[in-house]
């Protein structure tokens, strides 16, 4: 039988047979963690749930944690889990293994845990200061305006004016 091998993840597919391989879930990313990466991904979802509302979701190698948008994210490793939270000033502590410039309000900061005891503060506030700041980030969106209500008051308000 005729088949195809996926560019993504190198799987032999036959013809006839569905593959989707960027779909996945939290326990398909988590099963093969060894029992204190287990321990520690459970303390960090807690902790992190234990914020408020939020969406957590797979995507393909990564546990998002998002408000209206990803405030950090989790991707699981053979021997850590490599957190990267995204905040809105540069952390400098030993935690902290990496920081970049994602944008110019959010500078993203990359942290190994590799033990469940390693999931409290500093690393728990720098979490929760993510969350907090993606609320407040998201309050100060506006809402996208109709473009041309906004023209017919421009208009609207130079015929005044130029009656005036």
């Amino acid at each position: 039988m005729a088949g195809r091998q996926c560019y993504h993840c190198k799987q032999w597919i036959e013809q006839v047979e569905a593959h989707d391989c960027w779909t996945t879930t939290e326990a398909a990313l988590t099963q093969d963690l060894s029992e204190d990466l287990q321990d520690a991904w459970e303390r960090l979802r807690e902790t992190a749930a234990d914020f408020g509302e939020q969406r957590i979701y797979a995507s393909h190698k990564s546990i998002m944690f998002s408000r209206k948008v990803c405030y950090f994210f989790v991707r699981p490793k053979r021997s850590f889990l490599e957190v990267c939270v995204f905040l809105g000033r540069t952390v400098k502590a030993p935690q902290v293994r990496r920081v970049d410039d994602v944008s110019k309000s959010k500078i993203v900061h990359f942290i190994q845990i590799r033990h469940r005891d390693e999931v409290e503060p500093p690393i728990t506030d720098w979490l929760r200061e993510a969350y907090e700041l993606a609320d407040a980030r998201a309050a100060k969106v506006r809402p996208k305006t109709n473009a041309k209500a906004v023209r017919r008051r421009r208009a609207s308000k130079r015929a005044s004016q130029h009656r005036a």
